[in-house]
C-alpha cells in the first residue's frame, strides 16, 4: 500500500556487503532463468540449492528445549490431502534457531479426534537446516469433506495440537452446512495487537484465507513499536529493514511467535498468497521502489520468496526456484465453489505514471499492461469456462473495483490497484462474461479498511449492469486503532456509488456460502495498540446466486 507520507518516513534499505557483491557478480544478465538466480541466491547467502541435505542427523536427545516455538499451521486443503506445517526453532530470535547445520527427524500423525486415538495417518520426515528446519508434510489418502487433528513429535517433544480439514469432493455440490471461510490481511507487528486473530480461532469457519501483507519489512525497535512491550526487549537485530534470507526468516520468527497469530494456524486450515510487504512496498515484478537494478533487487526477492515458501503451509510445488514461486493456483469446494487465489505481485508490469495516486491517463489504460501477467490471466478464464460451481471466488490482493478519489469529472485513482491496469481488469470480466460467470466474488486486502462493492461491467457508466460483490478485508493491526468512518467517507461514498460499504477499523472478513445465497460480515475491533479488544459485527451483506449485487441485511 503506498502512502506518501509513510514513504518518506521509510529510509532507503541499506543492502549487505555479501548481497551487493553478488549484484555485481550478476549484473551483465538479469537472472531471469531459474538457474541463475538459484545460483545467485547461493552466492549471496552460502546457501545450498535447493534439494541438498546436509550430512549429519541430529540426535533428538540433544535439544533441550521446546523445538515447537513457533506453532503449528495447515493448509491447502484438497478433497483428500491437506498440507501439514511447522519449523523446529528451540531459541526463535536466533539465525539458526538454536540447532545445528543437521537434519533432524520430525514425526507426524493425524486422527480424527484430538485425543489421537483414531489415528488415520502417520509419518516421519527430515527438517533439513537448509530450510531453516520448516517441515511441509503433504498427507495423502484422507477422507473427504472430514475434520481432522494433527501434531508433530521430535524425540520426547510433542507439538500443539491442530485442526484442519479436507474439502468435500468434486461430486458434491455442498455439504449440509455450506463452506463458511474468513478473510485476513495486513498484520503489520509494529502497530498493534493480533487480537483479532484470537476472535477468530474461535469462529466455526473452514478455511482462512490470507490476502497478503502476512509479514512487513519494516524495522521492528525494542519495544515492539507500538506494542509498547515493558515485560520484555527485542533483539536489535529486527531494528532495521529486511534485506537478506537470514533477515526474512528472524522476522517470520517474530511474527510467528505470537500467541493469537499461532491459535488461529491451530484452529484452521489456511490459504495463503502474498502482496507486496512479504518482499518490499509496492514492488512490480523485478522492479523496486526505489529503482534499484533489477538484479540486485532479484536476489531480495530470492530470498523473501524462500522464507514465504518455508514459513507458510504450502506445498512442494509452490516452493520456489530462485526469485521465481508460482503461488497462483485453484482449489475447489465440491460443485460449490471454486477458489482462483491470483498473484498481482510478481508478473504486474510497472505501476503507470510513477504510481501513487493519479489522473486516469494513456498509461494506465494502456492495453499492453497487465496486472496478473498473461500467463496467468489466461490460466484465471480457461479455469472459469471449465468452472460448474455455484460461486466463483477470487482472493487476491489490491482493490479490483473502480475507486475515485474526488467527486466530479476530475479525480485519481491508484496506480497501485486494478485502476491503474484498466485494461487487465476489463479482460478479466469480459472473460467473466464470457465463461457465463453469475456468482463472481472478488476477496482483497492491501488498503487496510473494510469495502464492498458491487463490481459494475462498466465502471464509468452509473447504470451499468452489476456483475459481483469484492469484499475487501481490513487490516489485522496494520495501521493501528484506525476509526468507524475515516476524514475521506463522505467523498468516498458518493465519489463511487458502487461502494457500499466503508469502515476504518481493523478485524477480519467472514463469508457463508450456500447453494443460493451468500453472507457476508464485517467485523471489527475498537483498538489493537493495547490487547484484549472486543469484537463486534459492524455490517452485513447478502447476495443471491444468480442476482449479482450486495444487499444490506
Amino acid at each position: 500500500m503506498t502512502h506518501a507520507a509513510h514513504r518518506a518516513t521509510q529510509p532507503h534499505s541499506s543492502h549487505s556487503p555479501e548481497l551487493r557483491a553478488a549484484a555485481r557478480h550478476f549484473a551483465r544478465r538479469r537472472f531471469l532463468t531459474l538457474t541463475g538466480a538459484a545460483a545467485a541466491l547461493a552466492l549471496a547467502t552460502n546457501l545450498p540449492t535447493a534439494g541438498a541435505a546436509a550430512a549429519a542427523e541430529l540426535d533428538p536427545r540433544h535439544i533441550t528445549e521446546n523445538p515447537f516455538t513457533l506453532g503449528v499451521a495447515s493448509g491447502d486443503p484438497l478433497p483428500t490431502s491437506v498440507l501439514l506445517w511447522t519449523r523446529l526453532a528451540p531459541k526463535p530470535y536466533e539465525p539458526d534457531g538454536g540447532l545445528p547445520a543437521e537434519r533432524v527427524v520430525v514425526r507426524w500423525e493425524i486422527a480424527r479426534d484430538e485425543d489421537f486415538r483414531r489415528v488415520v495417518r502417520r509419518g516421519a520426515t527430515i527438517a533439513h537446516p537448509e530450510f531453516h528446519h520448516t517441515v511441509h508434510v503433504e498427507v495423502p489418502y484422507l477422507d473427504p469433506g472430514r475434520e481432522f487433528h494433527y501434531r508433530f513429535r521430535v524425540g520426547s517433544w510433542i507439538s500443539d495440537t491442530g485442526r484442519t480439514r479436507t474439502a468435500p469432493g468434486r461430486g458434491h455440490l455442498s455439504g449440509a452446512s455450506g463452506l463458511s471461510f474468513a478473510a485476513v490481511s495486513c498484520q503489520r507487528y509494529d502497530q498493534g495487537y493480533y487480537t483479532a486473530y484470537r476472535h477468530l480461532a474461535n469462529e466455526d469457519i473452514d478455511v482462512v484465507l490470507h490476502l497478503g501483507d502476512y509479514l512487513y519489512e519494516y524495522a521492528v525497535n525494542a519495544a515492539g513499536g507500538a506494542r509498547n512491550y515493558t515485560d520484555r526487549v527485542l533483539p536489535a537485530h529486527f531494528n532495521h529493514e529486511t534485506v537478506t534470507l537470514e533477515d526474512y526468516r528472524l522476522r517470520y520468527a517474530l511474527y510467528k511467535t505470537d500467541p493469537d497469530l499461532q491459535a488461529a494456524h491451530r484452529a484452521h486450515p489456511f490459504v495463503v498468497t502474498w502482496d507486496d510487504h512479504e518482499t518490499e512496498n509496492n514492488y512490480a515484478g523485478d522492479n523496486d521502489e526505489h529503482d534499484s537494478p533489477p538484479e540486485e533487487f532479484l536476489l531480495r526477492r530470492a530470498a523473501a520468496y524462500r522464507a514465504y515458501w518455508e514459513n507458510q503451509p504450502l506445498r512442494r510445488r509452490q516452493r520456489p526456484d530462485g526469485p521465481d514461486m508460482r503461488l497462483y493456483r485453484r482449489f475447489s469446494w465440491g460443485r460449490l465453489a471454486q477458489f482462483d487465489i491470483l498473484d498481482t505481485r510478481q508478473y504486474r508490469d510497472n505501476q503507470a505514471q510513477g504510481d501513487g495516486w493519479q489522473i486516469p491517463g494513456p498509461e494506465s489504460a494502456d492495453p499492453a499492461r497487465s496486472i496478473t501477467g498473461d500467463e496467468q490471466e489466461q490460466w484465471l478464464l480457461d479455469g472459469w469456462a471449465d468452472s460448474d460451481a455455484v460461486w466463483n471466488v477470487v482472493p487476491q490482493q489490491v482493490t479490483f473495483s473502480q475507486r475515485r478519489n474526488a467527486v466530479g469529472e476530475t479525480y485519481k485513482v491508484s496506480m497501485d490497484s486494478w485502476d491503474g491496469y484498466r485494461a487487465s481488469r476489463e479482460r478479466v470480466l469480459a472473460g467473466a462474461e464470457d465463461a457465463g460467470i453469475e456468482n463472481l466474488m472478488v476477496l482483497t486486502g492491501d488498503v487496510h479498511v473494510g469495502y464492498a462493492f458491487d463490481i459494475k461491467r462498466d465502471f464509468d457508466d452509473r447504470s451499468s449492469r452489476t456483475v459481483g460483490a469484492e469484499l475487501v478485508a481490513t487490516s489485522v493491526s496494520s495501521g493501528g486503532n484506525g476509526s468507524d468512518k475515516p476524514a475521506n467517507w463522505d467523498t468516498y461514498m458518493t465519489a463511487n456509488p458502487h461502494m457500499r460499504f466503508y469502515n476504518g477499523r481493523r478485524g477480519y472478513l467472514t463469508v457463508s456460502l450456500g447453494r443460493t445465497q451468500a453472507r457476508a460480515d464485517f467485523h471489527a475491533l475498537p483498538y489493537v495498540t493495547t490487547p484484549d479488544a472486543g469484537l463486534t459485527t459492524v455490517a452485513s451483506f447478502a447476495m443471491e446466486a444468480g442476482n449479482p449485487g450486495l444487499t444490506p441485511v
